[in-house]
């Protein structure tokens, strides 16, 4: 079984891999500080109670965008569960060619969603992942990681909203019946998740125009995705494991035996 990891700037989440099957999934909290044998111990029970044995743990790879709780984690997956392990970066292969003018700025889960996209769907693609940030990457038919671009996320908006303004409340960020709000709570979903669809349907049209790839497919990932994928004929599919798959696919060009 391989153990893959996804830390988050809001979530680390955690799928364990059967060959090409996803077993299980389960999540813990980013912010919040831990040691590294409090992260082993978490880590530990959490595959205990998905009826996963760490004894079969044959392998651990990790993709962060959160570089200081790096340290704990890693102990703790070397010391708990397994010393194979490998971290997305600098020199792992990915089977992309990131063709930007400085690639080392590009985070190393938009290289992981690419390598997901492009693998499973082949190119040229666009892949949006919703996340704390909206981001949309673009890659070529030869997978050529030729642009991207970065957005606030609806979380991020939503929280500037309600701890900006002095009256407005925290809310569910969900889609509201319409978009002609009459009380507070509607008309703040409606901005937020109409706001977002418009800006992404704008995003991917104008990234066709100026590509010149009208036959560009579209995938989504993220939290929020599948909210906005459901409404707009711009994005052709939702895939809320894309992350994890691109780690599965990236282990195997490394470690595979």
């Amino acid at each position: 079984m391989l153990l893959v990891v996804d830390v988050g700037n809001t979530n680390i989440t955690f799928g364990v891999y059967q060959k090409e099957k996803l077993l299980t999934t389960f999540r813990v909290t980013t912010k919040m500080p831990r040691t590294s044998d409090e992260f082993g111990v978490l880590i530990a029970d959490l595959l205990y109670r998905n009826q996963i044995l760490k004894e079969n743990i044959e392998g651990i790879i990790v993709v962060s965008v959160v570089p200081n709780v790096m340290h704990a984690l890693t102990g703790a997956l070397r010391r708990y569960i397994h010393e194979n392990l490998l971290i997305v970066g600098p020199g792992v292969k990915t089977g992309i060619r990131i063709a930007t003018e400085n690639p080392r700025e590009i985070g190393a889960d938009r290289i992981v969603d690419a390598v997901a996209a492009y693998e499973l769907y082949g190119g040229p693609i666009l892949v949006l992942d919703f996340g704390t940030a909206t981001t949309y990457d673009l890659i070529t038919e030869d997978g050529s990681f030729t642009a991207g671009i970065t957005a606030p996320g609806i979380k991020i908006s939503a929280k500037a909203l309600w701890e900006d303004t002095a009256k407005l409340p925290e809310i569910e960020i969900k889609k509201p019946a319409s978009i002609l709000a009459q009380e507070t709570i509607s008309s703040m979903q409606a901005g937020l998740v109409f706001g977002q669809i418009g800006q992404t349907e704008y995003i991917i049209n104008q990234v066709k125009k100026e590509s010149g790839y009208d036959n560009l497919k579209v995938v989504a990932t993220g939290g929020l995705g599948r909210i906005i994928a459901g409404e707009t004929d711009t994005i052709q599919e939702y895939n809320s494991a894309l992350t994890l798959e691109g780690l599965r696919l990236i282990y195997e060009k490394n470690c595979k035996k």
